[in-house]
């Protein structure tokens, strides 16, 4: 068929179709199909729109924290070239064009940046509508006006920190080359020194708080009567018999006792632990050897009463012609121990308490400073092995924090007590810490991070979890009362049970185990970016809108 023919037979049955009554509803139908893909269409442009501008707005907020710390550097201009370098690093969109981007620094009341951003978002939909885009904005202020930053950070450097890379994923959460990690955003958060102070508290089973601070008087060496074997100077030291390395064995080992039988003679042979837990009773008359033999024949205050006894009762006093006296056992050492000098310390310390258990003071939860004359206040000193890194106070030498950083390795068991205590001394002042002063005319946040890659084992007087555990709820409680934030990161990667204890301890003033500030990770990379999160959080304390 000629194709005129064809044209013509299609027009002709186009004029019958459009006659036709029947089809009034297919013709409703069609009319009514644009505003129907346009409507439907539009929901979808505006979704996307909508994620756009949120992406803009998470640019725009990093964008302004970043570029603030140099602002009153640089010229206007320099500005915002590095500001829009910086934006347009963070948010590339293909459906977005337009991008424009402005920066501008004010020090009227407080330096601040502000950041706006406008962008338009091109429609797949709405264009048979006539719209064919969509306008979208997004602005940021960062001032450091009125806001400051306490941060302490108590990092697990214990032994199973060295597998699956959790230690360098760690210290790349920190600080790495793109300036991204934690430490690099806080930094970028201070405007002025002071703005952002930060600590960093490596702990194992106990935390190096400075070998140089062995003179201080808060650090407990022994106890007055050199009772205690666990003391550092009674485990470290030398004996005049070469063949005992702590002072109770040296001193056991040879020996008299002053009690009768001691050392060896007559019918009862003590040893000094014996020896100093026995008594005697003597009478200074040694004609008489029972107590009442010693305080009899004597006579009372008051009439007739011919006994001690019946005389104290009718409220006499009796005098006796005796002394009859109970005494401790003595012990006399034919070996010699002497400590090591304390400059041979290494750093280390334990929890806070008594040598054999917590005091009821409760030292080891709380932040009250020590005393030189409360021994349970003190850190008790410990030649531990496998001392970690030395403690950081607050400070804002962020290329120190970084050495320390770098350094850190991973051995020992782990106390994240011990470091939490002490993580939030640092933020208090006392013992090895100086807090540097708050100035009334700013708003002050206190923060703990406390990351650890496993469940407590081991601390000055327990090895049960439970246990220290236990303990560990203590201090989280007191610290979120006393107005600190704690974020809980656990690195779970070897599937071990959750740590109930961190959970606990997630949280602020408002309540325990909140998890918006608990973190559960399943991968040593997930530490980086949980660090960013942490980072982005603190740093937005900062931004006023």
């Amino acid at each position: 068929m000629a194709m005129n023919a064809i044209i013509a037979k299609l027009r002709a049955k186009c004029r019958r179709f459009a006659g036709a009554k029947e089809g009034n509803t297919l013709v409703t139908f069609a009319l009514a199909f644009v505003p129907l893909v346009g409507l439907t269409g539009a929901a979808v442009d505006y979704s996307r729109a909508n994620a756009a501008k949120s992406a803009m707005q998470a640019a725009a907020d990093t964008t302004a924290l970043m570029v603030a710390q140099g602002a009153p550097s640089k010229s206007a201009d320099d500005l915002q070239g590095q500001a829009s370098t910086y934006y347009q690093s963070l948010f590339s969109r293909n459906d977005v064009s337009n991008l424009h981007v402005t920066t501008t620094y004010s020090s009227t009341s407080g330096a601040t940046v502000v950041v706006n951003a406008t962008a338009t978002y091109k429609t797949s939909f709405m264009g048979m509508l006539g719209f064919s885009s969509i306008p979208l904005s997004a602005n940021a202020t960062a001032t450091f006006g009125n806001s400051r930053l306490r941060v302490a950070l108590v990092l697990d450097n214990t032994g199973s920190m060295s597998s699956a890379g959790k230690l360098t994923a760690l210290k790349n959460a920190l600080h790495n080359d793109q300036n991204s990690g934690l430490l690099d955003t806080l930094k970028a958060a201070a405007i002025n020194n002071g703005d952002v102070y930060v600590s960093i508290i490596p702990f194992v089973k106990d935390v190096n708080v400075g070998s140089s601070n062995s003179s201080a008087n808060w650090i407990y060496w022994d106890d007055t009567a050199k009772l205690d074997n666990t003391s550092w100077d009674a485990t470290n030291g030398t004996c005049s018999d070469n063949n005992y390395n702590n002072r109770h064995d040296c001193l056991a080992a040879s020996g008299s006792c002053s009690l009768s039988g001691g050392g060896g003679g007559g019918s009862t042979s003590y040893t000094m632990d014996s020896c100093r837990a026995a008594t005697a009773a003597s009478c200074n008359n040694s004609a008489y050897t029972t107590q009442s033999q010693c305080l009899a024949g004597g006579y009372c205050s008051a009439s007739n009463r011919q006994d001690s006894n019946s005389c104290t009762q009718h409220g006499g006093t009796w005098t006796a012609p005796a002394i009859w006296t109970v005494a401790n056992g003595v012990w006399t050492s034919r070996n010699t121990w002497s400590p090591k000098a304390h400059s041979n310390w290494n750093g280390c310390v334990m929890d806070r308490g008594d040598s054999g258990a917590p005091n009821s003071g409760n030292y080891d939860t709380n932040a009250t400073a020590p005393t030189s004359t409360n021994t349970a206040t003190q850190y008790a000193a410990e030649q531990y092995s496998s001392c970690p890194q030395a403690v950081m106070g607050l400070n804002y030498n962020w290329s120190s924090m970084n050495t320390l950083v770098s350094n850190m390795a991973a051995n020992g068991n782990t106390n994240q007590g011990v470091g939490l205590q002490l993580g939030w001394m640092s933020l208090t002042g006392g013992g090895p810490f100086t807090m540097p002063a708050e100035d009334a005319n700013y708003k002050y946040s206190h923060v703990i991070i406390l990351l650890s890659d496993g469940l407590n084992t081991q601390n000055r007087w327990y090895s049960s979890a439970s246990s220290i555990d236990a303990r560990q709820k203590m201090t989280c409680d007191n610290a979120r009362n006393a107005g600190n934030t704690i974020y809980a990161v656990q690195v779970n990667t070897d599937g071990e049970a959750t740590s109930s204890v961190l959970q606990y301890c997630a949280g602020n003033k408002a309540g325990a185990g909140d998890p918006n500030y608990f973190f559960l990770l399943t991968s040593s990379g997930q530490i980086v970016t949980t660090f960013q999160t942490i980072a982005t959080n603190l740093s937005r304390l900062r931004i006023a809108k």
